[in-house]
């Protein structure tokens, strides 16, 4: 079965027919009130996006609007887990330094999460691919039982019971109506803006500044071993691969296999961007290696009999303990501290619980 009807028949059954078709439902409405447009960033060199706002224009008030509501703790059953509780600045968006994240009544997530940036040149989300769109990502953790465990029309009767809401919902689309769809227009305004290329390594690639010696060589051993799955300039090819990681017992997560239900994905999960990696603390899709040195070093210690372990792994040599250190060099190139900083991107000052 492919994928993506897998993808419908699930959210079809865990959301209901009617929400998730005015989910899809393109938004046709005539702008004829006063937005403010913005224009989408697309960095120097970057592939033209896969989401480009076509049927969701990009507004300040739209923006502003997705930015509250990703920090809303309303948007959970408690009014306490916002989107940000597990996607936090300082970690570029990931849940920094925890293994799982912490869902509704103290659950733990099945995964580690991954950080949010350059999200609108993903054709799928999640690290399995189980999401094929920006616009209905935010189903899944809002409604799932161990993360937000909420509903569409709680959050909705909040959300209209608040007369602050009311009015940014109808600076961002022409009048006060909250719907599913304007809810999910928001914040994909807000994530799909979440844009890093202004790290040293894009600097570089500008000609503005030079790397050291040390990171110049950890440069070229990427290049030659690393970039054929973490490709340049978003250092990730969007691929599903098996790295050989060993099953953990508890979890029991098969990744991509999850989605498809085909044998030959088992334990495969979505090359991750290494944009940030240096900020996005524990690795690996449970988290299971603290430090960028024990993730690059588990290569050096998979089982290369195991033919389900993609070829480019099975087929390569470990570095040696100096070439990872120089890599590690180059990796801390990638770390976009005015992404990380940027004013825009803060929780905005309103009375909503955000649990960090």
């Amino acid at each position: 079965m492919k994928a993506r009807a897998v993808i419908l028949v699930l959210i079809v059954a865990m959301f209901g027919g009617s929400w998730l078709m005015q989910s899809f439902v393109p938004d046709n409405e005539v702008r004829s009130y006063a937005a403010d447009p913005l224009k989408q960033e697309i960095p120097y060199g970057f592939p033209p996006p896969v989401y480009t706002f076509k049927n969701n224009p990009l507004t300040q008030q739209g923006f502003n609007l997705g930015r509250r509501l990703f920090y809303e703790g309303r948007l959970s059953k408690d009014n306490y887990i916002a989107c940000a509780s597990c996607h936090q600045q300082h970690g570029a968006f990931s849940d920094f330094e925890h293994l799982l994240s912490h869902g509704d009544n103290n659950q733990f997530t099945l995964r580690n999460a991954p950080p949010l940036f350059n999200l609108a040149w993903h054709k799928e989300l999640h690290l399995d691919g189980g999401i094929n769109h920006i616009e209905v990502q935010p189903l899944a953790p809002i409604t799932a039982s161990n993360e937000m465990a909420s509903g569409i029309d709680s959050i909705i009767a909040k959300l209209s019971a608040d007369t602050s809401y009311t009015r940014m919902f109808k600076a961002a689309f022409g009048d006060a109506t909250i719907t599913s769809q304007r809810i999910l227009k928001a914040l994909a305004q807000f994530t799909g803006s979440l844009t890093s290329a202004n790290s040293k390594y894009d600097q570089m690639r500008l000609g503005k500044v030079q790397f050291t010696d040390m990171e110049y060589k950890g440069y070229q051993i990427f290049r030659a071993r690393c970039a054929s799955c973490h490709t340049e300039p978003l250092l990730t090819d969007f691929s599903y691969r098996n790295i050989g990681l060993t099953v953990d017992t508890f979890l029991n997560d098969l990744g991509r296999m999850r989605i498809t239900g085909l044998p030959e994905d088992s334990l495969k999960f979505k090359v991750p961007s290494l944009r940030n990696v240096a900020r996005t603390n524990p690795y690996m899709h449970d988290g299971r290696y603290w430090g960028l040195a024990k993730a690059i070093n588990h290569f050096a210690g998979f089982n290369a009999a195991d033919l389900r372990t993609d070829s480019l792994i099975r087929n390569g040599a470990p570095l040696e303990k100096t070439d990872v250190y120089l890599v590690i060099s180059f990796l801390h190139t990638l770390t976009d501290s005015s992404f990380l900083k940027d004013k825009r991107l803060v929780a905005p000052e309103f009375n909503g619980n955000i649990h960090q």
